[in-house]
């Protein structure tokens, strides 16, 4: 995934669809849902999944508009574009499973990420508000909100190895003897995607091993 960008992976009957797209343009995102339809005659479930992060800055007097909206247009706008043409597509057929990405930030605090926090928040309440809207349509729309989880994005954070990060999320959650990997991230995703969810709207599941209970965002507000 690029800066801004997703490949949209779509698998039916083994076979696979590769569609590029910028999530903070609306013609990309349009063209990959009609792409989609055109193709396999319907949408059954979007995943808005396409996010960023910026440099640590614990001082928002440090950070410019340009780099805060850069953090929001993909995170909150591309969740948004997604949430409205995957709609546009499911309103039609009276079903569809719309999930958006949230962060285990939507539940604490986080300093030293401002825009990231304030995206993931933001997610979460989007979330909740076209669930109420698209309900009536037998649309259901729900967010995942992970703990920190080793990838490509956490990578080098604080200095870290992809070992020792895994290590310091361990301590901070009370769940212990297990380590979060992105594999329970995409199983939540697919839970949501599937009908064992068929009742469940509006929901943030959360997957942190209960860090963001308290103790955990104390820690990482800490200066």
């Amino acid at each position: 995934m690029s800066l801004g960008g997703l490949s949209v992976l779509i698998s039916v009957r083994q076979k696979l669809l590769y569609v590029h797209c910028d999530v903070t343009d609306e013609d990309n995102v349009s063209h990959a849902v009609d792409h989609t339809i055109t193709k396999y005659g319907k949408l059954d479930i979007m995943f808005n999944n396409a996010g960023i992060n910026h440099m640590l800055k614990p001082n928002i007097l440090n950070i410019t508009k340009e780099e805060f909206l850069q953090v929001l247009n993909v995170n909150l706008v591309g969740v948004f574009l997604g949430t409205k043409h995957a709609a546009r597509a499911m309103i039609a057929a009276r079903q569809g499973s719309i999930i958006n990405m949230a962060s285990g930030v939507s539940q604490c605090v986080f300093p030293e990420f401002h825009a990231y926090v304030s995206s993931k928040y933001a997610v979460v309440g989007l979330t909740r508000n076209t669930a109420a809207e698209l309900g009536r349509f037998g649309i259901r729309v729900n967010c995942v909100s992970p703990g920190g989880v080793a990838t490509r994005m956490t990578e080098g954070l604080g200095g870290l190895g992809k070992q020792e990060f895994e290590a310091m999320i361990s301590s901070l959650g009370y769940l212990k003897n297990v380590i979060l990997k992105a594999e329970d991230i995409a199983d939540a995703v697919l839970y949501l995607g599937s009908d064992e969810s068929k009742y469940v709207t509006g929901h943030n599941l959360v997957v942190d091993g209960g860090s963001s209970f308290g103790r955990a965002c104390v820690e990482l507000a800490k200066p």
